[in-house]
């Protein structure tokens, strides 16, 4: 354990809503929800002024809607948010050479590998918020909560406790106290089922947690978990801030309106996702040996399967050809709502030739005995929203502006940017040919663009 509080985490509020906010000013102060805006949608993140209505991420777009009707609901903006997350993490990479990215909006930062002259309470504190204000300039006025401590488990909670816009710093010696008060829930890795064992055992905060026996916890929750628990109740945390993340996979995925059927259909979107994921290992120079499709059936019944080659490659004919017959795999005559394609055992290297003969011995058509999908009926399903909410666009006379909602051949949009303030509203053709999508804009759904 640390004796001064030198690990930071830094986490951006409501992030993707507040990037929302930020390029649009007629949102701002408004309620915004970003996710699936389909019948089938999941909040992604939902801003301050939408939580007021009870609305969460991970909670149906369907509920949201019914808790705040009067919301803007988008989807995801995924260049921008990472433009804006690369912003802060090079911030962030300039303070210490110690930074561990958890996710687009959060990190870590070793402020003992930073140089510091002062790490008592008073000079972190300092450092943190000076941090805050060179956030906010980086990102055009986002906010971003901080918490700063002897290890990465007070570091986080502290970021979340004075949320939006806070700063929590733990001093030395009072982890324990901070803790012993809060909920179970805190401690990572005790999510909804392990919660629901320790309640069942008597345990519903961390004091209760820090009173209950390393054997007693590891009868409730197992040898691993009980073990962890154990320490992470007393505060004992050693784990180091680690720079480099390796990425474990790769993956796309989509959920769609209504239940699929066609066989045909199902393939063809195997297929895309498939091209889809082969194009970002390439971006990435990465290749991957092991093929996974992860199948949501009409029931929510969610199945994998996976196939693991003797070397890693980046082929898009052989990712589809096995997600295709992964896919053959899963009984899909119920209908299916979900559908995803991923590579892992990721390497940096590529055995070219083992494939070199792919097209002589694996047809690409292998694995299925159907006829090809017309390409028209894949664009039905994969494009069904064109003109997403939210996306940005450009009309040739009145410029700039974002899909403010679209439907029986027409779409509307506002034209404002972050630097106009509120902006007028027009509606046009969907088939306008002065309309387009912007730079660096796209017609996926958010779901179909995870991070890998």
């Amino acid at each position: 354990m640390r004796s001064d509080p030198t690990i930071l985490h830094v986490d951006l509020d409501a992030f993707f809503a507040a990037v929302e906010q930020r390029d649009k000013p007629s949102l701002r102060g408004k309620p915004v929800v970003v996710g699936g805006v389909g019948g089938r949608g999941v909040v992604a993140t939902a801003s301050y002024e939408a939580r007021v209505f009870g609305v969460r991420s991970a909670m149906s777009t369907r509920e949201a809607r019914a808790r705040c009707p009067h919301a803007a609901y988008l989807t995801g903006r995924f260049d921008a948010y990472r433009q804006t997350s690369r912003r802060v993490m090079e911030l962030l990479r300039g303070l210490s050479p110690l930074v561990e990215p958890l996710s687009l909006d959060e990190a870590f930062v070793d402020l003992a590998a930073a140089g510091l002259d002062d790490l008592s309470v008073a000079g972190v504190t300092a450092v943190a918020e000076r941090l805050k204000a060179d956030v906010a300039e980086v990102t055009g006025g986002l906010c971003g909560s901080v918490g700063v401590a002897t290890s990465k488990l007070v570091a986080k909670i502290a970021s979340d406790l004075d949320k939006p816009d806070g700063l929590v710093v733990v001093p030395p010696g009072t982890e324990r106290d901070l803790l012993r008060p809060m909920s179970v829930g805190v401690i990572p890795g005790v999510g909804p089922a392990t919660a629901e064992r320790l309640r069942r055992a008597g345990v519903h905060t961390v004091q209760d947690l820090e009173d209950v026996p390393a054997d007693e916890l590891v009868r409730v929750v197992g040898q691993a978990h009980g073990t962890s628990l154990y320490r992470m109740a007393r505060a004992d945390d050693d784990r180091p801030v680690v720079a480099e993340r390796e990425t474990k996979s790769v993956s796309v995925e989509g959920t769609y309106d209504t239940d699929l059927v066609d066989r045909r259909l199902l393939e063809g979107l195997v297929e895309r996702q498939a091209t889809q994921v082969a194009e970002r290992l390439r971006k990435a120079r990465l290749s991957g040996r092991t093929v996974t499709v992860k199948i949501r059936l009409h029931d929510f019944t969610t199945h994998t399967r996976s196939s693991t080659l003797p070397a890693p490659t980046d082929d898009t004919r052989v990712v589809a050809r096995l997600a295709r017959s992964l896919l053959g795999e899963v009984d899909t005559s119920g209908g299916v709502r979900l559908l995803g394609v991923g590579v892992s055992g990721l390497a940096d290297w590529i055995q070219e030739d083992l494939f070199a003969d792919y097209e002589d011995t694996e047809q690409a058509g292998a694995g299925s005995t159907l006829e090809p999908l017309p390409a028209d009926a894949l664009a039905a399903v994969t494009r069904s929203r064109p003109w997403a909410p939210g996306m940005d666009v450009v009309h040739a006379e009145h410029g700039a502006g974002w899909v403010w909602g679209s439907g029986v051949g027409r779409v509307t949009v506002r034209f404002e940017t972050a630097g106009t303030g509120p902006g007028p509203v027009r509606t046009f053709r969907m088939d306008d040919p002065a309309l387009a999508p912007a730079a660096g804009d796209r017609f996926d759904d958010p779901e179909d663009d995870p991070e890998g």
